[in-house]
């Protein structure tokens, strides 16, 4: 249904829980290397990868060759440097939803290949860092989902 990119993950249970995440919601997941881990991880074993028979998932060795293949709609980057809340935002099928790494987020390099109008956020108090990886993209999937009645989910 939705395509989530994470772009150079490096905590090997949040890539298992959002892994899982896919599974359960129709999305694919797609990874970026270099990863932060070793596909093989235990940590990422328990987090997920019991799901990884029912989940669509591809590693890419970038962002640009991940973009090339995979049918788009509209991409959205998930940074808290946007001014526009991820609500903000009429998701719709095959949306692309672009997430950074733990500690760096996501790259200028990236940022430039997105529409400035197409860089959200996730709302949350004055001098907050950052939510866990792994929630930030189940926040905004489920709302894209939401937003689509919950299309193909029972």
């Amino acid at each position: 249904m939705f395509q989530i990119v994470l772009f150079n993950p490096e905590i090997p249970p949040n890539t298992g829980n959002i892994l899982r995440l896919a599974a359960n919601t129709g999305s694919t997941l797609h990874l970026i290397k270099p990863l932060g881990f070793d596909m093989n991880n235990n940590s990422l074993k328990r987090a997920g990868m019991d799901y990884k028979k029912d989940a669509d998932f591809f590693i890419h060795d970038d962002i640009q060759s991940c973009l090339d293949k995979i049918e788009i709609n509209e991409i959205y980057a998930l940074t808290k440097f946007a001014d526009k809340a991820y609500t903000k935002i009429q998701f719709k099928k095959n949306d692309c939803l672009v997430f950074g790494s733990e500690t760096s987020g996501l790259p200028d390099f990236v940022l430039k290949k997105i529409k400035k109008r197409n860089r959200l956020r996730i709302p949350m108090v004055q001098g907050s860092r950052s939510l866990n990886l792994s929630n930030a993209v189940a926040i905004v999937t489920y709302e894209a989902l939401r937003q689509n009645s919950f299309q193909n989910l029972l």
